[in-house]
């Protein structure tokens, strides 16, 4: 749905940067007595009397992770793999995709041997994978185990279904509460030496990157990261209610139907304003060729006056610490969107969340014991199963939990420098995140801390990035397979489109930009870009009536 390769790996990177919190309750509601019994045999049964126990039977499977910039770590070298490995007597056997993730996948389906289980982006590849009688329907397990039915819930669930009316999808960090790390801030020292000038509007954006250009000739006024994608973000800075999912399918909805991105006046104003502060010099100018690493580097050395982006909360936290630790007064703050003037500001949402969440995770008929999978997974979204993989294991940096499950951090959480935290990587293993428990507890945790130990990132969330959010379960699974015909001109279409932005964001002028626009126009049309959009209406209404129970 939303320019998957990209948004999917920032919410992956978003959410994973999130497990580095702290906190303390001065209340276990009453649970002193099960935290301590949390890794006896009582604790990893399903309640459902006849299913799979884990911890009982050892099993192990093999796991795929289909991305080419993921590589999973080595089962069992980090704290709660090894904890799983020792108490759940489960074994993950990680295959990796060598960077090549389309051409392992298929050298795996020509070979039949599929590996147990799969993470994927949910959509056409899942349903080829259906179509060839390749996964396990999960129905069954679904109401045999407790954790993902409770936290999912039907309407969410049903929207997995397929078109034969099964569940074949378990997915990772669903969500009942909106979610994000897109956004806006601003280098703190910077901002105060130039008198903290009001930053609310478009224009107002523009009058300070001039300042900013004219008095720090080494910084960069706008950072909007690799391919330029923080314009994605600055898209609903020009339409209430738009989001940076319509700039990446180059389509938005209109009325009752998708039309042509290329139709909408306030995408039209973005790629204007785009191109006009790229050619003045005011955004980034190696935004097309620069990499994450380069842009963190910029931040590291606040070199940066103000960021945009889809990954906003991480960037942020990462630049900030490091320029904290060289001067407790210096910084980055997360400032609410900017907004064309005469829009109302909370109407702008540079996030979009999925019920969904992220992706998905497919059993395969490969795999030996698929209930055994299943239930593992319905283990780790589950209570339990999260405090383990996402805050760790109980005894490393929580010794109990509150009244709502959420871990209370022991003070080994707060004697414990960052980096030592990171080395942990306990965010390696989430595969089916429950993002509204650990958002819940996060917030518990948060709110609990003095000012100076409170995580960036998380504050950016709490106070910003979610409020800033809307739902768009609704355009979930809206594209065409890639082997359809309307997938094969989508396909293309996303090819000429890419170009097509460089194109307008080099433009000389306005003039230029408007001529591109039209081209883009006529070319994506000439393509065939009308049968995609008419797919996606149709796709999208038959969601609006799974939504609504129809």
């Amino acid at each position: 749905m939303q320019g998957k390769k990209l948004l999917t790996a920032l919410m992956a990177v978003g959410l994973a940067g999130t497990v580095l919190l702290a906190g303390c309750s001065g209340n276990n509601g009453g649970n002193t007595g099960n935290a301590g019994n949390i890794a006896g045999k009582d604790a990893n049964k399903a309640d459902t009397g006849d299913g799979f126990v884990l911890g009982e039977t050892p099993v192990s499977f093999s796991y795929y992770v289909h991305y080419d910039w993921w590589t999973t770590e080595p089962w069992g070298a980090n704290p709660n793999s090894k904890w799983v490995q020792d108490n759940l007597k489960v074994t993950v056997e990680p295959i990796q995709s060598g960077g090549a993730a389309a051409q392992k996948l298929s050298t795996m389906i020509a070979s039949k041997e599929l590996p147990g289980a799969i993470m994927m982006d949910r959509g056409p590849e899942v349903e080829r994978l259906r179509a060839a009688g390749a996964l396990v329907p999960l129905d069954d397990y679904i109401d045999k185990y407790p954790n993902l039915k409770k936290w999912a819930g039907e309407e969410t669930l049903n929207m997995l279904r397929s078109s034969d009316g099964k569940i074949y999808q378990f997915p990772n960090w669903y969500t009942a509460e909106p979610t994000g790390n897109g956004g806006w801030f601003v280098n703190k020292k910077i901002y105060a030496e130039l008198g903290s000038p009001k930053l609310e509007t478009t224009d107002d954006l523009y009058a300070y990157l001039q300042q900013v250009k004219s008095k720090y000739p080494d910084v960069v006024p706008l950072e909007v990261g690799g391919n330029a994608s923080g314009v994605e973000v600055m898209f609903p800075s020009f339409q209430e209610g738009a989001a940076g999912a319509f700039h990446a399918m180059k389509a938005y909805p209109n009325g009752d139907k998708f039309d042509t991105i290329y139709n909408n006046e306030a995408w039209k104003e973005t790629m204007l304003y785009a191109s006009k502060l790229f050619r003045e010099g005011l955004m980034t100018q190696d935004a097309m060729t620069q990499k994450d690493d380069q842009v963190k580097e910029k931040l590291a050395a606040g070199r940066v006056a103000v960021f945009v982006g889809g990954n906003a909360t991480n960037m942020g936290r990462e630049g900030h610490n490091a320029l904290k630790a060289q001067d407790p007064a210096a910084g980055y703050a997360f400032i609410w969107p900017i907004a064309k003037s005469g829009l109302d500001k909370y109407k702008v949402y540079p996030n979009g969340y999925n019920a969904l969440g992220w992706n998905v995770n497919v059993i395969t008929t490969s795999a030996k014991n698929p209930e055994a999978i299943f239930a593992y997974l319905d283990w780790m979204t589950g209570e339990e199963g999260t405090r383990v993989m996402f805050f760790g294991p109980q005894g490393l940096y929580w010794d109990d939990y509150d009244a709502d499950g959420a871990p209370i951090p022991n003070d080994k959480w707060f004697s414990t420098p960052q980096e030592e935290k990171d080395k942990d990587k306990l965010e390696a293993y989430v595969w089916a995140g429950n993002a509204t428990f650990v958002d819940t507890s996060k917030q518990k945790i948060e709110q609990t801390l003095p000012e100076e130990q409170r995580n960036w990132g998380s504050l950016a969330q709490l106070n910003i990035a979610w409020k800033t959010s809307q739902n768009m379960t609704q355009y979930n699974n809206i594209d065409p397979a890639p082997e359809t015909d309307e997938g094969i001109i989508n396909q293309q279409v996303g090819e000429m489109t890419n170009e097509y932005f460089g194109k307008i964001l080099f433009a000389k002028d306005d003039a230029e930009v408007l001529k591109l626009i039209e081209e883009a126009k006529k070319t994506t049309t000439d393509l065939g870009f009308d049968k995609v959009n008419e797919f996606r209406t149709a796709r999208w209404q038959e969601n609006l009536a799974l939504i609504n129970g129809k």
